[in-house]
């Protein structure tokens, strides 16, 4: 079948290892027993798809790899499904994140970018009513991360200031329009002009180029870009206030400035993707309130070098969509 996917690691130049071309069928035999085999009609790219070029997260003997790490189709009765693609078991806590042996589809298990992906049935909910696959692709990882961090992780309530770095990517995006509908005042930070301007309109209270001053400090602030933002958002707490990390676009080893963060008694809080439960939270959400992810553009599968070439440079504002 039509698959893109990694044939290798290289840490230096990830598109040597990308290639276009055909990869098995998947497989729900055996051990895989209560999985399915999902038509794949539309999947987003994530940073995540880049790392596994690079060889982060993925051991060498797991390649060759399609990449992918979510997707809306059809399944094997040909319901439109989303898939939620955290693959472990919740266990008796009810999350399966924390479970130390959960994984993500193209980690372990084959990829999304594909004409067809296997996944266990526990990972199809039902596709959105009146949702384009296209739409609901980007929800099960960078929309669910975002949700994650501002109510599981944040635990933030209306009325709360929550700074939102880094405005453009998938996340952020996601934390500024999901932040609107919480009732939460949102601020934004961008390097970009054009960038502050659309974070505006798109439903933050203000936006600010990075390091500003902030008229006051924050509840939160929501981080995925790491080096580059770290001392600002750690200055831009009110004492208590939190800081929600899912991700280091920029570097995962920023300066830890130990003495703010004890002093003013800050929190530091990890945040990883989602649960299948969290997603239907969201689903549901985004349905009550007419919330649909902002798509930066939709490009056909075979296209997914340029796709990714878009999401590597940062000149984006949204999510980019590969369909079928």
């Amino acid at each position: 079948m039509f698959a893109v996917y990694a044939d290798h690691a290289d840490p230096t130049d990830p598109f040597a290892a990308l290639v276009v071309g055909d990869r098995p069928e998947p497989d729900c035999s055996g051990e895989r027993d209560g999985w399915q085999v999902v038509e794949v009609r539309a999947a987003s790219i994530n940073h995540h798809d880049l790392w596994t070029l690079r060889g982060v997260g993925i051991a060498a003997e797991q390649f060759p790899m399609i990449l992918g790490c979510d997707a809306a189709g059809t399944d094997e009765h040909g319901t439109a499904v989303l898939v939620h693609s955290v693959i472990g078991d919740p266990g008796p806590g009810g999350d399966e994140t924390l479970n130390p042996r959960r994984t993500l589809l193209s980690e372990r298990h084959q990829g999304t970018f594909a004409e067809r992906v296997a996944v266990p049935s526990r990972n199809l909910v039902p596709l959105p009513e009146g949702w384009s696959p296209a739409q609901a692709a980007c929800l099960p990882t960078a929309w669910l991360t975002a949700y994650r961090m501002l109510v599981t992780r944040g635990g933030l309530v209306a009325g709360d200031t929550v700074l939102i770095q880094g405005a453009g990517g998938g996340v952020a995006t996601a934390c500024i329009q999901l932040g609107g509908a919480l009732g939460l005042r949102v601020w934004a930070t961008s390097r970009d002009e054009d960038r502050r301007k659309r974070a505006v309109e798109l439903g933050a209270a203000q936006a600010f180029p990075p390091a500003s001053r902030l008229p006051e400090r924050v509840d939160a602030v929501m981080e995925t870009v790491g080096a580059a933002t770290w001392d600002h958002s750690i200055k831009s707490l009110r004492p208590g206030g939190t800081i929600v990390v899912s991700g280091a676009t920029s570097g995962a080893n920023p300066p830890a400035d130990l003495t703010r963060i004890f002093f003013k008694q800050l929190s530091v809080v990890g945040s990883t993707m989602g649960t299948r439960e969290e997603l239907l939270a969201l689903i549901s959400l985004c349905q009550r309130t007419g919330l649909r992810p902002l798509i930066d553009r939709e490009l056909p599968m075979a296209q997914a070098a340029e796709g990714l070439r878009l999401v590597e440079s940062g000149e984006i504002f949204g999510k980019v969509v590969l369909a079928r």
